[in-house]
């Protein structure tokens, strides 16, 4: 059986799912290729289900900041109920629910593994053993994401351990938990199963955690963890993993630390090794993050082959990868944009407690770039509407800005809850708003938002 539409999606992750859907609503007839549950990664196995089983850990940390609810937190959280609800979350792994939109927007879906097969062809294979070939009027986009990455450790791969996939679909919490990775996802994870009970182990080779934010989030995280239980080790490579009734790290200095379960969250790794890049030429990119031009154009692929999310390398997070799929559609449609966000104004957040919250460049970053830079910071708990909240609200903002603009080039947020700071943030960065235009809004009293005056008038202002 041969098909022919207008665009094919390879990917039913929320890129590849925005991309088909906007091109669809332009007019374009689109098709999905998707081997396992349309909605991706993030809805079964990332943002989705690790965000829901952070949250109960959350709501009681928050609740005993403030006197009367303090007293009101009794007893053990609720690990059975904290599952159930992530289940909920994830529809129990099933897509049915996400259909509809598809439906809605008239993309077509067809379930089964797609490679490229030539110019503007796919073939799929299907569940049963068949195989069907679709060709493309206009473009193909690649959007099949990534994958754990799992180092070549000695002894790591046999002793079972768990990515993302397997933590954020446990039912059990392991007496200890050995978490190899500071990064957003081990740090996550780590303070989640160490609220729902576990002794949790974080082991990161590089000098702090969240290396490529600002120095002082991740030693607050730290300083956080360690108040809270967890043990942080930083500067230690694991160099032999053994799991008998145990499994075991041998660092490299010797040091041996037992648990029960071990995560890697190390990093990602594209899923591009197996999509048929041979087949257009492009065998050297196999198992590589695919290199896109400002219009999300795989370079060597003749203008009609696209890639989106986390498999072009980009920025691997979901808010981007949905804003490529959103200009790669566009482009298909006809429109002159160009990708701008990917680099200078990347928001991320690390949904520990403290929350970091970040967005732009770094101070390092900038001053690389050969910005003239001064960065300006306040307590984030220096503000009435922190107060409010509780005691003890705790944390730094801090904007890094160029000199010679008066612009912000990178902002970072640290505390409880701060999250929805980050927006006013990104707004600034992208529409280039001076210092002082952003004097000129007033943030409401008594919120937390009132360290954007803190910190203007820390500049100067």
């Amino acid at each position: 059986m041969t098909d022919a539409f207008d665009v094919i999606v390879l990917g039913a992750g929320p890129a590849g799912e925005n991309v088909a859907g906007r091109c669809a609503e332009g007019g374009l007839a689109a098709v999905i290729v998707e081997p396992r549950l349309v909605g991706g990664e993030c809805s079964y196995w990332g943002c989705i289900p690790s965000k829901t089983l952070l949250r109960p850990g959350d709501v009681i940390a928050a609740a005993r900041r403030v006197p009367g609810a303090a007293e009101a937190v009794s007893g053990r959280l609720d690990t059975a109920a904290a599952f159930a609800q992530r289940d909920a979350m994830v529809s129990n792994w099933d897509d049915a629910g996400q259909l509809p939109w598809l439906e809605e927007r008239g993309v077509a879906l067809v379930r089964g593994h797609g490679r490229l097969a030539g110019e503007r062809a796919v073939a799929v294979a299907l569940g049963d053993g068949g195989t069907r070939e679709l060709t493309a009027r206009h473009a193909v986009v690649v959007a099949t994401g990534s994958t754990a990455a799992v180092p070549p450790i000695d002894g790591l791969a046999a002793a079972r351990p768990w990515t993302n996939t397997e933590v954020t679909s446990a039912h059990t919490v392991p007496p200890r938990l050995l978490v190899l990775g500071g990064g957003a996802i081990g740090a996550e994870m780590a303070q989640a199963f160490s609220r729902m009970g576990s002794t949790v182990t974080v082991v990161e080779a590089a000098p702090r955690m969240l290396l490529h934010e600002e120095p002082f989030a991740g030693d607050e995280v730290a300083k956080a963890f360690s108040a809270e239980g967890i043990t942080v080790i930083t500067g230690a490579r694991v160099v032999r993993v053994t799991r008998d009734a145990a499994v075991t790290l041998t660092l490299d200095d010797g040091r041996t630390i037992t648990g029960d379960e071990v995560l890697v969250a190390v990093g990602r790794t594209p899923n591009t090794r197996d999509v048929g890049l041979d087949a257009v030429g492009l065998a050297e990119l196999a198992g590589h993050y695919l290199p896109v031009d400002d219009r999300l154009r795989v370079e060597g692929g003749e203008g009609w082959l696209y890639a989106v999310g986390d498999c072009n390398g980009r920025a691997l997070l979901t808010h981007m990868g949905k804003y490529q799929a959103r200009l790669c559609a566009d482009v298909i449609l006809g429109r002159d944009v160009r990708d701008t966000a990917d680099g200078p104004i990347v928001p991320r957040v690390t949904f520990t407690d403290p929350q970091v919250c970040a967005v732009g460049l770094t101070s390092e970053q900038a001053r690389e770039g050969g910005r003239p830079v001064r960065v300006v910071s306040v307590p984030t708990g220096g503000v009435a509407g922190a107060a409010v909240l509780g005691n003890g609200i705790a944390g730094t903002s801090a904007l890094v800005v160029d000199e010679e603009r008066r612009t912000i080039l990178g902002a970072t947020f640290t505390g409880p809850g701060v999250q929805e700071l980050l927006h006013s943030a990104t707004v600034a960065i992208a529409g280039a708003v001076t210092l002082d235009q952003l004097w000129h809004a007033v943030p409401a009293f008594p919120t937390v938002s009132e360290v954007w005056l803190r910190l203007l008038e820390a500049y100067g202002l």
